[in-house]
């Protein structure tokens, strides 16, 4: 059974479907060990105070944030659990949108969501309401320090949950320089057009991810390993 991040609710309007969360993401990092070329020996790095030039242990650390130079408000985990009690318990929709609006370049971080002890019917009810509407459901949600926008998307007998990057947080696309559709230097004759289609309709299949793997990954592996 994977381990839960945390057990709460998705609330609208009146409904309050209990629900539990948990990391969708398994990425292939490689657990590197930085050393000294001069003698292979594993290279440390030191914490210090930057005032005295002394080491300073975890138990000494706390987080802080500057609002003036030189002067700092000091949070606790408390803090960042008090700022907004409800909403770390809460997965609040604000809305729904067609789910195919929502840009590629948006989303960002994918969770499972599974029902909790008596959320089930909610959970389905939900579910088959955002396949047969073709809807996302998009939410606020905090997750561990930080509050994010998510959109909920069913995908076969679950509900994804994925965070999503705000307005602010994407680069503006305006200033590239790309081809207008119907430009003369660049316009797509229709027999031109044909032939990409029937070159796609050859090449298609079913969506099938186990089928592609991390030659990458695998082929560093294999260095290592000779």
């Amino acid at each position: 059974m994977p381990r839960s991040l945390w057990k709460g609710s998705i609330s609208f309007g009146l409904v309050n479907i209990p629900v539990v969360l948990y990391s969708a993401e398994n990425r292939n990092n490689f657990d590197l060990t930085l050393l000294d070329r001069r003698d292979m020996k594993p290279v440390g790095f030191k914490r210090y105070n930057k005032g005295s030039g002394k080491e300073v242990g975890w138990d000494q650390i706390v987080k802080g944030y500057e609002y003036d130079k030189g002067r700092f408000v000091v949070l606790t985990d408390e803090d960042f659990r008090r700022a907004n009690v409800e909403a770390t318990q809460t997965i609040d929709i604000v809305n729904f949108v067609r789910a195919e609006d929502i840009a590629p370049m948006s989303f960002e971080t994918p969770y499972y969501l599974a029902p909790d002890k008596r959320g089930e019917k909610g959970y389905v009810l939900l579910r088959e309401t955002l396949k047969k509407t073709g809807k996302a459901a998009v939410a606020t949600v905090v997750i561990r320090t930080r509050q994010y926008m998510a959109a909920l998307i069913p995908w076969s007998e679950m509900i994804i949950l994925n965070t999503l990057r705000y307005a602010n947080e994407l680069r503006p696309s305006k200033e590239l320089e790309l081809p207008a559709t119907k430009a003369k230097s660049t316009h797509v004759i229709p027999r031109e057009l044909d032939m990409a289609m029937k070159l796609v309709e050859e090449m298609s299949e079913p969506w099938k991810p186990e089928r592609y793997k991390d030659t990458y990954h695998g082929d560093l592996m294999r260095l290592i390993q000779k």
